[in-house]
């Protein structure tokens, strides 16, 4: 299993994830490409460098904006809805756009617990930034690029001391780097500054699925994202590649517990799913499906299910609650088991298709050919689509088959 640790032992900021991330070695250029990708007007330069603290170099990453005056103006106006458009119509993949929506829909949650406030109420200021923006999709963009199959964290240095932001000071934690961490193992106090920001308690929020100080990894590549702040101890978050090995019965990865959410309904208009299950997905759910029932004096009705972890709960039954016609829902805990799969690379005559595998064991019992590259393949040289289809079944049963793709998800 194929394992991210993030130790937080001097906290996490949105730079140092990004710094880190890029000391894992995923390349600049890549990072650089995918946040192009992003609509925004305003001009920023990325300042990508080495660097040392206490003796440990790292990657120091440094966004900044040019029109400082501008940058303010932009912290009082966007708001949850300005930051989901600018992602959606981005030329970003689907994975990447629903993390980072996902990581902003957590992070502005917390905010209007605290303000007292809707969620679509909330008007980011430090994290309505360009600088935020590109520190949560960038974000998403190397998870993605990472493929872990889990996400571990330590628990998480807070620091102490009082921080500046929009509303004056304020006790360090600020007030939604406690919401975002709730039921987070966390330490405080260790220096009087502010180690864990609201943007970096979001990413954390958004996507470890694991709180422990027991790494329990062999661990292939060391990380090390270089802050801004010269502290007592290093101003350092170091993140873990590695493998941890498999603890649930051979040939099956067992996945963490998760949460299944469900309502039934027969009074909305149809027409109405797609666009609720879209705010869903964007929510946090890993899964979203409707199953015909018969209800109460015989009408016909769906019932919604949704599949998610725990920490996405309140902001996907939020979506159900306000969206749909429902007034109530169930929900309890679900746990799923997994055959272990990879990723692998067949070289057809027309061209290569990635194919998602599964095994049993050491047996590849399932091997599903990527729809996109089947479709694409077949355009290219006039083919019906089930010819490609077979074509690929007929390479991976020779056992004809590259593990190209996988070798580079892997390293």
């Amino acid at each position: 299993m194929k394992v991210i640790y993030y130790d937080c032992f001097s906290g996490i900021s949105g730079d140092m994830n990004l710094g880190a991330m890029l000391d894992l070695g995923i390349p600049k250029d890549h990072l650089l490409a995918e946040l192009a990708k992003l609509q925004i007007n305003e001009q920023y330069t990325m300042n990508i460098r080495s660097e040392s603290k206490h003796g440990i170099e790292g990657t120091r990453v440094e966004i900044t904006v040019e029109d400082p005056v501008n940058h303010h103006s932009i912290q009082q106006a966007r708001a949850l809805a300005d930051i989901t458009k600018m992602i959606r119509e981005s030329d970003l993949s689907a994975a990447v756009k629903d993390r980072s929506i996902r990581t902003f829909s957590i992070l502005a949650d917390a905010e209007a617990r605290v303000h007292g406030i809707k969620a679509d109420q909330v008007h980011f200021h430090e994290v309505g930034a360009v600088d935020a923006i590109l520190d949560i999709v960038g974000s998403a963009v190397c998870l993605e690029y990472l493929q872990a199959d889990r996400i571990v964290a330590s628990s998480v240095e807070l620091g102490g001391g009082f921080v500046r932001c929009e509303h004056g000071l304020l006790p360090v934690p600020a007030p939604a780097v406690t919401e975002l961490l709730q039921g987070v193992p966390v330490k405080t106090g260790i220096v009087p500054f502010e180690t864990t920001t609201p943007t970096g308690a979001a990413i954390l929020a958004a996507n470890v699925q694991e709180y422990t100080d027991n790494a329990d990894i062999i661990i292939h590549r060391i990380g090390y994202g270089i802050g801004r702040q010269d502290l007592e101890i290093p101003n350092i978050l170091r993140v873990y590649l590695g493998e941890r090995a498999e603890k649930t019965a051979p040939g099956f990865r067992q996945q963490e517990r998760q949460w299944m959410l469900e309502t039934n309904i027969d009074d909305m208009n149809p027409e109405f799913y797609e666009y609720i299950e879209e705010k869903m997905v964007a929510a946090g759910a890993l899964d979203v499906f409707k199953t015909p029932v018969i209800m109460k004096k015989g009408r016909p009705g769906s019932k919604l299910s949704a599949l998610v972890n725990k920490e996405a709960i309140s902001a996907v039954r939020e979506v159900i609650l306000r969206e749909t016609s429902a007034i109530g829902l169930r929900s309890y805990p679900v746990e799923k088991t997994m055959l272990r799969r990879e990723n692998m690379l067949v070289q057809t005559r027309y061209g290569p298709v990635n194919v998602k595998c599964s095994y049993l064991d050491a047996e590849r019992i399932k091997s599903k050919p990527e729809y996109e590259d089947c479709k694409r393949l077949a355009r290219e040289h006039d083919l019906p689509l089930s010819e490609i289809y077979a074509e690929v079944y007929r390479l991976l049963s020779k056992g004809n088959r590259s593990g190209a793709l996988d070798q580079e998800r892997k390293n």
